[in-house]
């Protein structure tokens, strides 16, 4: 089957600033991938790219298979992407933005695809509500559950967590363990390094347009200088391993 994400030598610039400088990574299939990164590293850059939103000046992108460039509409056809806000109707119920979207996706029972979805992300309830009367975890929730209409089997998080409450975040996470339980392939970008160390399988760590640091967090460990040895062995956390990395150690 290969590999569902691959990219070599990714470059992209807008106007005189160049903000991909040469990206490498793969990610496996069924596996949750995150892609840390501070604001402005370029994490949105690359899922759009990898989504066929945006063409790359330079270097090559495949996801499940396909070439972004040069077969777009096959690499839509196996992904879904979920951004930093929720994308939802607000003048339709959740139920009906379920339906709409299952619609526009040509499955063949859009009502019990909605249903299913809604009965799976705990919103039957607010069914029949509109997303202005959801709290933001509830709004999460059904932007992933539009996400996952037709079920794709590459899904984008681009940074699904920001301005949540602690509370909502944990029932996203949640969502994440259980997608990739059932196959799905996640790839999560995040600046919170604790949900990285959470829920990832895999860690790239973007910084200055390249990818600098990969592998599992116990591999990320290893390159972290020796474990402080005080009455029990201090174990870096992920947060010291990536301002160690990107050299910032005065923030340590």
């Amino acid at each position: 089957m290969g590999k569902a994400i691959q990219v070599q030598g990714l470059r992209k610039s807008f106007k005189n600033t160049e903000v991909l400088k040469g990206v490498d990574f793969e990610v496996e299939r069924g596996e949750i991938f995150a892609l840390l990164g501070s604001n402005g590293a370029g994490k949105t850059t690359i899922v759009r790219i990898l989504s066929t939103l945006l063409r790359q000046d330079g270097g090559t992108a495949s996801v499940n298979g396909f070439d972004v460039m040069s077969n777009p509409r096959k690499v839509r056809q196996a992904i879904s992407l979920t951004g930093q806000f929720a994308a939802v109707d607000e003048m339709l119920t959740g139920r009906e933005n379920l339906i709409m979207i299952a619609r526009l996706r040509h499955l063949e029972q859009p009502r019990q695809a909605a249903e299913d979805l809604l009965r799976r992300f705990g919103l039957t309830d607010a069914a029949d509500r509109k997303p202005s009367a959801y709290s933001g975890g509830m709004r999460r929730r059904l932007d992933i559950a539009l996400s996952l209409v037709g079920r794709p089997q590459i899904i984008f998080l681009d940074e699904p967590t920001t301005g949540l409450d602690p509370e909502a975040r944990m029932e996203v996470w949640k969502i994440v363990r259980e997608l990739a339980a059932g196959g799905t392939t996640v790839f999560l970008t995040t600046q919170y390094l604790e949900e990285a160390e959470q829920l990832a399988d895999k860690i790239s760590i973007l910084h200055e347009g390249r990818i600098i640091a990969g592998g599992t967090l116990a591999e990320l460990k290893k390159r972290f200088p020796a474990a402080k040895v005080e009455y029990v062995e201090k174990q870096p956390t992920l947060e010291e391993i990536f301002l160690a990395i990107t050299g910032n150690k005065e923030a340590i």
